[in-house]
């Protein structure tokens, strides 16, 4: 994220920005990913083909955990950014390169230095304007602004994004981020298929991340789930009757009290959706339930979103 805001920022801003990383691709690929080949150079190459230095001629060429590139490759690496040229895999003509190097890594490239892991003329050639980015959990302050430039650019690539109620990002930024801002995006990408164009609060976080306080669930022994809704569901009959300020009596033939609260429920179902323009996320939040819990129960009466006028 810092290397796309230094791109954008930057007088090659309008030029492309193409990230690679190293550490994601094996040793025997890298070099033709970052170079490009011509048709024929190993099997399988049934055809000539751009590499990122050729896609980011012009911009920026962000190599992402530079220190898990093979000495092999550092060599190669270093001598693009001596002499601003290279030739693709299996080709033997020179190719100019104007672009801007950034790298990251997660490690320690001095001890890698010292351990022959990594070259010590390629990296001071690389470490010209170092930045130190803290961990996550160190700057939580930017949690907001990390989830709004996520969010942006996952809409930007189609994506239904989620929003985030107050509580949901002070609960985010309670959390320690071993994964760091690879882990925060991670779970941005994972809200937003669970709940699709939907508000995301506390309790939609996976357990891991809910670190504020929620009133806590003791329920009462040999008392199931459906019947502490039944009773939650009387309560509320009970409480829009207020005018009478009391239930109807009994009637002395009795009644199906079951069917009766089935039939309450539905229509509190019903007046929550319709009250959220359809959004079960937050339809559930009115009725003091999950989300699964709510899909569960609509499909059980047979109720769809898309019924809610």
């Amino acid at each position: 994220m810092v290397a796309r805001n230094i791109h954008y920022h930057s007088s090659r801003g309008k030029g492309p920005f193409v990230p690679v990383n190293c550490g994601a691709i094996p040793p025997d690929l890298l070099e033709s990913e970052l170079f490009g080949h011509e048709k024929g150079a190993f099997t399988g190459a049934i055809a000539a083909r751009k590499g990122r230095f050729e896609l980011a001629e012009g911009g920026t060429l962000f190599l992402d955990e530079i220190g898990d590139m093979p000495m092999s490759m550092q060599v190669k690496l270093l001598r693009v950014l001596q002499e601003r040229c290279f030739e693709r895999v299996g080709g033997n003509q020179t190719i100019q390169a104007n672009v801007r190097i950034v790298a990251a890594t997660h490690r320690n490239l001095d001890e890698m230095i010292a351990n022959s892991k990594f070259r010590e003329d390629l990296y001071y050639r690389l470490n010209v304007f170092p930045i130190e980015m803290p961990a996550l959990r160190e700057r939580i302050e930017d949690i907001p602004l990390l989830l709004q430039e996520l969010l942006a650019r996952m809409e930007a690539e189609g994506a239904n994004v989620v929003h985030f109620t107050p509580r949901a990002i002070t609960s985010l930024m309670e959390h320690k981020w071993p994964g760091n801002v690879r882990e925060l995006a991670n779970l941005v990408e994972r809200l937003i298929i669970l709940y699709p164009g939907e508000m995301v609060d506390v309790n939609h976080l996976p357990m891991s991340y809910r670190h504020t306080d929620l009133p806590e669930f003791h329920p009462e022994p040999h008392v199931t789930l459906e019947q502490m809704e039944q009773e939650a569901l009387a309560d509320i009959f009970a409480e829009s009757n207020d005018d009478a300020n009391s239930l109807s009596d009994l009637p002395p033939e009795g009644l199906n009290l079951k069917e009766m609260l089935a039939d309450l429920e539905i229509d509190m179902i019903r007046q929550a959706l319709e009250a959220q323009n359809g959004v079960v996320a937050r339809a559930a939040d009115m009725l003091g339930m999950r989300r699964t819990t709510l899909v569960e129960k609509m499909r059980k009466y047979g109720l769809s979103k898309d019924d809610i006028r």
